[in-house]
């Protein structure tokens, strides 16, 4: 479903502290999301999304990486043992 969420992604760099930056949704589904972040992360990289709107957080893990848009990185986000309510939206 198309739906523009705004999230939080938090990850631990390689080598480093844990990152955090803000982006939001293309695409959302049961199971992940079309992510457009200001950073590029690389394939398989686990990470922390968190639902602004609903303050929900999950696992995640990226599972596809796009291009480089004038808005941020495409990148689709697998979700790990997510609520189905996850989104706040109906599915």
């Amino acid at each position: 479903m198309n739906s523009r969420v705004p999230v939080a992604i938090e990850w631990t760099g390689q080598p480093g502290p844990l990152r955090f930056e803000t982006g939001f949704t293309r695409v959302v589904n049961n199971y992940g999301c079309l992510l457009v972040s200001p950073k590029e992360l690389g394939l398989q990289q686990r990470l922390r999304v968190t639902n602004l709107a609903t303050r929900q957080s999950a696992d995640a893990v990226v599972v596809w990486k796009g291009a480089e848009q004038s808005d941020g990185w495409e990148m689709g986000v697998e979700l790990v043992a997510a609520d189905l309510n996850f989104w706040g939206v109906d599915l």
